[in-house]
């Protein structure tokens, strides 16, 4: 769609996440996608180096979900979600099931990465409940970031997510994070110290709260929002064998990392640990309608749902858009594309030399650190002025120079589409290095 100035002053629009008064006056609107590239309301090119939020790694405007997404709404646009259903549901439920580890059979509907952590956060409780088990703490981690519902945001352990938000559900414990000061720059990603140590620290929690209170502990696989912190050797399987042993459920939020961002399915089968449930969203229907998913392994589904009397509803949760059959359609159409494509193996055959090219910026004055895994990457920079400001004004310099790149922090986000050619990973990252010049001139 195109913009008018003269129609539209953009105030109605209280945009997310967005200095809305610096926006109003340096306006920065994408009217049209294509593949690798964004374009915008005065027809300058951005390659985009952040799939859009992690959500678009099959390319923009993918024609295989266009003819899909408006197949499906030829025959029918909304179908209710409760006691009754629709084959696109079922079916891509079955195809996100072929690819989560095994025994992970049964995924549940929602729109959002945030509503599938808050969705998650019921299971777990419904779960604990019909074994009859009281459990109510959650753990999660320092720096971690699981969406803005109020579950959520409980669990985030970014300051300025919670800050000014107090009513938060209680009895969540945070664990220290991973980032260790003193190891920048490491190649591949994956520090091979403290892991375990780090991840005993469930250990301590256990030991104050009772380990027959703990629910769950949710964890990233690799920490996204903060600026991509790959887990230390050992530290998965450490937190798994800590659960194992108290029965606390593991909770992989795969919002970022799932459908292929490391090179495979899920972080759980690149690192080999296998969490009992998986939180999904963004790639999951190439970004193009909002869609998530809860998988759960299937002991989890079996004991709520036979908890109940039959003919009874056994899980009272959902939403009016749960498995929306438009997004359905899109979901079933990507999940094609990721096997016809192969773009999950192009992922992993592209991710060594995004990592060889990232790190020619390494002896840049600005930068702090890097961190890669796979296709997903953060240049820390140097903070100037209030945390989070020269990561502000970098966005907006690098979106000028035809890179759209996702800064949070001073972190800047990178994530190349699956589809990126070596010379598309080149232009990237020459564009950001300009810009890292032109701000350091």
């Amino acid at each position: 769609m195109a913009y008018d100035s003269s129609t539209n002053s953009l105030e109605a629009h209280w945009m997310p996440f967005t200095d809305n008064r610096g926006f109003k006056e340096d306006p920065r609107l994408i009217v049209r996608a294509e593949g690798v590239h964004l374009y915008d309301h005065h027809g300058g090119r951005l390659i985009d180096g952040s799939s859009g939020l992690f959500c678009s790694p099959a390319g923009h405007c993918h024609p295989k979900i266009i003819e899909a997404v408006h197949a499906q709404m030829k025959d029918y646009t909304y179908a209710m979600p409760f006691q009754a259903g629709h084959p696109a549901a079922f079916t891509l439920a079955e195809k996100i099931t072929r690819l989560t580890p095994e025994p992970m059979n049964h995924v549940f509907f929602v729109n959002s990465g945030s509503e599938a952590v808050d969705t998650a956060m019921k299971i777990i409780m419904a779960h604990h409940r019909a074994r009859g088990e009281m459990r109510t703490h959650f753990v999660s981690r320092d720096r971690a970031y699981h969406g803005v519902n109020i579950g959520g945001v409980s669990l985030s352990g970014l300051v300025k997510n919670r800050d000014i938000f107090h009513a938060t559900v209680p009895g969540v414990v945070m664990m220290r994070h991973t980032w260790d000061p003193d190891e920048l720059f490491i190649p591949g990603g994956r520090s091979r110290h403290r892991g375990v140590e780090l991840a005993n620290d469930l250990e301590r929690i256990c030991a104050t709260y009772g380990p027959g209170n703990i629910a769950a502990v949710f964890v990233e696989p690799v920490a996204g929002s903060t600026g991509t912190l790959p887990p230390p050797i050992g530290y998965l399987e450490r937190l798994r064998e800590i659960c194992d042993q108290n029965g606390i459920l593991l909770v992989f939020d795969e919002v970022i990392t799932g459908f292929g961002r490391l090179g495979t399915n899920f972080a759980a089968q690149k690192y080999g640990v296998e969490p009992d449930i998986i939180t999904m969203a963004k790639a999951l229907t190439n970004g193009s309608i909002p869609m998530g998913a809860v998988a759960v392994k299937d002991e989890i589904y079996s004991t709520i749902v036979d908890s109940a009397p039959r003919g009874l509803t056994e899980f009272f949760h959902g939403y009016t858009y749960s498995g929306h059959p438009a997004a359905c359609a899109a979901g079933i159409a990507m999940m094609d594309i990721l096997e016809e494509e192969n773009l999950i193996q192009r992922a992993a055959d592209l991710a060594p030399y995004f990592e060889e090219v990232l790190f020619t910026l390494k002896d840049h004055p600005m930068v702090k650190d890097i961190r890669v895994a796979g296709l997903m990457a953060s240049v820390e920079v140097f903070a100037n002025g209030a945390p989070g400001m020269r990561g502000t004004a970098l966005q907006k310099e690098m979106f000028w120079q035809g890179l759209s790149v996702k800064f949070t922090g001073d972190n800047a986000v990178l994530a190349p589409q699956f589809i990126a050619e070596r010379h598309h990973i080149d232009e990237i990252i020459d564009k950001f290095r300009n810009s890292l010049d032109k701000t350091t001139a």
